[in-house]
């Protein structure tokens, strides 16, 4: 089997006998941040990453329960491994993350192979964990498979919520989460089963974590937040005499966020993922506006065009108040770009109801869209309302419609940048074709062009001159911007 792997850079040489470990990660960025974290904390302890499975001591599998068929391909890798672990005995498997959480001992079943089953607030606990599972195989009255089991799944763990001081290897592009959990219970989604209440990083730790992170190689950095526009909602007021933040009753928000990071040497583009309607307020338009590395592309999922489906979705707004939220925006960071969320076929949506999302998809203008068929996940209260389920041939049919109109919304939005020049952070070196580099302009469309990696890691004055759906196409400005003040390992 094969499957698009998130790995961290191998930065170290590795010892011939130093332990080996192997992560694969599934679904959204937090993960992929959690399994950075992960890997630090292995490294730390002498042990180094391999993007080879047959020569790893550990596999971890970092999951994602938002879909049925992100768990699906979970439990595929794991069969496939079943093998390796009849073969080699001594090798420890580990599952954690969001599937961890919310199945628990159904791994075990389903996997007798397994070893760890690790949710989501023990992931700093992984080293001990396996350390455990090791010591236990060298007990002669803990021999079998079953007595060297650990389930670690408990929701009040006081897990570390970052970096915590290791290094960061993580390249050019790094995630950094200012927040976990969301407060929110929309009907469709296990985020708040499996990630628990919101807890907020305190806004000094997210400065030294984006510092160590630039000192590392980063040149941008995405926040990361299941609500991330919600952060510092669960941190404390101010008392009297305290001065106040930007936030609701003077607590840090994350416009004090992005006024904080701005100003650190070495940072070229901020990113933001993801953000709520209800929280979208002034103060945080002003702070895009404001800061310049902050990009204007903001992911800002409405998911139905219809009332009624929101208030079923218990989204906790209107169509109408998206609306004012959008022109709010708009009038104060003009040059922003919006993504969008869409779900299809959410239960008791009729044929009008979808015709309004249609219709406000093609209002909006939005630079992307993700479009997805209605997914029922157990435990959430939609999924309890499956009689009223729309068929699946319906369901495909409304993705499809949906799908080609928001792909012809995207190039007009795309089209608008032809012929104009923007400022580009060159990040990566195409797979497919050396010679093409891809970046980000300021806007956040992905852009392609020609040139050496000695462009990667700086900044450039793009001319776009073709554009997709997906993005544009573009060659260096006759006269581009100087490579910014960005950290030097960033052009390396």
């Amino acid at each position: 089997m094969s499957i698009t792997r998130f790995q961290s850079a191998a930065a170290e040489s590795p010892s011939p006998d130093a332990p080996r470990l192997h992560v694969v990660t599934f679904g959204c960025q937090m993960n992929k941040y959690d399994s950075l974290l992960v890997e630090a904390r292995f490294k730390s302890r002498g042990w180094v990453t391999t993007d080879a499975l047959g020569e790893a001591d550990v596999v971890l599998f970092n999951t994602c329960s938002v879909r049925d068929h992100a768990e699906e391909r979970a439990w595929s890798w794991l069969g496939e491994l079943k093998h390796a672990k009849h073969e080699r005995p001594e090798l420890v498997i580990g599952v954690m993350g969001c599937m961890a959480q919310r199945v628990e001992e159904e791994v075990f079943r389903r996997a007798g192979h397994v070893d760890i089953v690790c949710g989501t607030r023990r992931f700093a606990d992984m080293v001990d964990l396996v350390d455990e599972v090791r010591e236990r195989r060298r007990d002669p009255g803990r021999q079998a498979a079953r007595a060297s089991r650990i389930l670690a799944t408990g929701t009040d763990s006081s897990t570390a919520l970052g970096r915590g001081g290791l290094p960061y290897t993580g390249g050019r592009h790094g995630w950094l989460a200012v927040m976990r959990g969301c407060d929110l219970r929309c009907t469709f989604c296990v985020v708040p089963g499996t990630r628990g209440r919101v807890r907020s990083k305190p806004i000094d730790e997210v400065e030294a974590e984006a510092r160590a992170m630039i000192a590392g190689g980063a040149g941008v950095i995405t926040l990361l937040g299941q609500t991330i526009n919600s952060y510092g909602e669960d941190l404390a007021a101010p008392g009297a005499g305290e001065p106040r933040a930007r936030g609701r009753q003077g607590r840090a928000g994350l416009a004090d966020v992005l006024y904080r990071l701005q100003d650190l040497d070495g940072l070229a583009r901020l990113r933001l993922v993801t953000l709520h309607p209800a929280y979208l307020t002034r103060e945080l338009a002003q702070a895009v506006r404001d800061c310049d590395k902050v990009e204007r592309f903001l992911p800002l999922p409405v998911q139905s065009g219809s009332d009624r489906v929101l208030k079923a979705m218990r989204r906790g707004y209107t169509v109408d108040l998206y609306r004012r939220r959008l022109e709010m925006l708009r009038e104060i960071a003009e040059d922003v770009e919006l993504s969008s969320d869409w779900i299809v076929g959410f239960p008791g949506e009729e044929e009008s109801d979808f015709q309004a999302s249609l219709d406000l998809l093609d209002e909006v203008g939005f630079a992307s869209s993700y479009v997805f068929k209605y997914d029922p996940r157990p435990g959430t209260s939609a999924e309890e309302r499956r009689a009223d389920s729309v068929p699946l041939e319906v369901k495909k049919e409304r993705n499809a419609r949906l799908l080609e109109q928001a792909e012809a919304a995207s190039l007009r939005r795309m089209r608008r940048y032809l012929d104009r020049e923007v400022e580009v952070f060159v990040e990566e070196v195409s797979e497919r074709d050396p010679g093409l580099l891809r970046g980000r302009s300021a806007q956040g469309l992905p852009v392609s062009l020609r040139g050496g990696e000695d462009l990667l890691g700086q900044l450039h004055s793009v001319t776009v001159r073709q554009a997709s759906p997906w993005g544009v196409g573009g060659e260096l400005s006759a006269v581009g911007t100087s490579p910014m003040d960005v950290h030097p390992s960033n052009r390396a």
